[in-house]
């Protein structure tokens, strides 16, 4: 059968969505005359949007019920030869299936028996990278990677934005600037928010770098909390789009945070991390979530309280020594 047009689907955040690029990188290198559809989460789509390997980009709707019936039509009518569901939700089995896409590929769970290709989903053990899981899916289709280098997209544009911003607090091309992002969306991956405070006041005074407090507009609350009546933090918390925040942390030395969608951002732009888990839950350790590829820190540990502050400044010094 000849494959022309595919259709990827991964549905939640933009940190999980970026592990899967060199999985939707492989599907292209195998099949580069066909035409690639990817399907998202509406707050994904603009970190994807300008890359050269896909042709369309596409949202899912919200309304979950009348959303499988025009799903399945809206495949139908671009006639997919061939469908990637990369994280199991069973509207997606549901609408590929109704919309006869003959080559259905994806997990056993949530509706897995109407997929035509499935495999086992053993995420929960964690006994692997997440990026590595996402490219056992695309070997089941006779895929493999090359090249399991992330990618996130921003342009010269989304630059002179961050520039911008910067240089109205002050802040030159030479200053050195450490990213560090005191939260996670699940607080029992959270480090103690008045860790993060002692670290970064300890890096603005025996590193002389530029510390910038960063977050999505749910945590601006919390950024002026945290940034108040303390000198030299840079809060951006709230005030970059995604792709204006993968712009910003390729500017910065490196990020210090929680497992969180900013350390993906920061590994797929080559930005080191250095990044704080804990080790006794098996589906959220490092050795499933932790920063991909080289030249990351990553300190983990069962109790986070056992992760002190000296800890977590000595290994940002080390990181930064590399630099040099």
């Amino acid at each position: 059968m000849e494959i022309k047009k595919i259709l990827i689907i991964r549905s939640d955040r933009f940190g999980e969505f970026i592990l899967n690029t060199p999985a939707i990188r492989a599907v292209k290198d195998k099949f580069p005359a066909a035409s690639i559809v990817l399907m998202v989460s509406p707050v994904v789509k603009e970190i994807v949007e300008g890359w050269p390997i896909i042709d369309e980009v596409l949202t899912y709707p919200e309304d979950r019920l009348r959303g499988i019936w025009n799903l399945a039509s809206e495949f139908r009518k671009r006639k997919f030869d061939l469908a990637l569901i990369l994280n199991p939700k069973k509207e997606f089995h549901i609408a590929t299936f109704l919309a006869g896409i003959p080559l259905r590929f994806g997990y056993n769970r949530k509706f897995g028996a109407l997929l035509s290709h499935k495999i086992e989903d053993r995420k929960h053990l964690g006994r692997q990278h997440e990026v590595e899981y996402n490219l056992d899916l695309v070997k089941a289709a006779g895929i493999d990677c090359q090249d399991k280098s992330l990618f996130v997209s921003f342009d010269r544009e989304d630059e002179e934005t961050v520039n911008f911003a910067l240089g109205r607090q002050g802040i030159s091309d030479a200053d050195n600037i450490i990213a560090v992002h005191p939260w996670t969306s699940d607080a029992v991956k959270q480090w103690p928010v008045e860790h993060f405070s002692q670290l970064a006041q300890r890096l603005i005074k025996e590193i002389y770098c530029r510390v910038a407090i960063i977050g999505g507009n749910a945590e601006i609350g919390f950024a002026q909390d945290f940034c108040k009546d303390k000198t030299g933090l840079i809060n951006m918390a709230g005030k970059l789009t995604l792709r204006q925040l993968a712009a910003f942390l390729r500017r910065c030395r490196l990020l210090v945070s929680n497992d969180s969608g900013p350390v993906h951002m920061a590994a797929a732009v080559g930005t080191p991390v250095v990044a704080l888990f804990r080790g006794d839950l098996p589906g959220k350790n490092a050795q499933r979530w932790g920063p991909w590829g080289q030249g990351h820190i990553v300190i983990e540990k069962n109790n986070f309280y056992e992760i002190t502050v000296d800890e977590v400044f000595s290994k940002v010094k080390e990181v930064l020594k590399r630099g040099l």
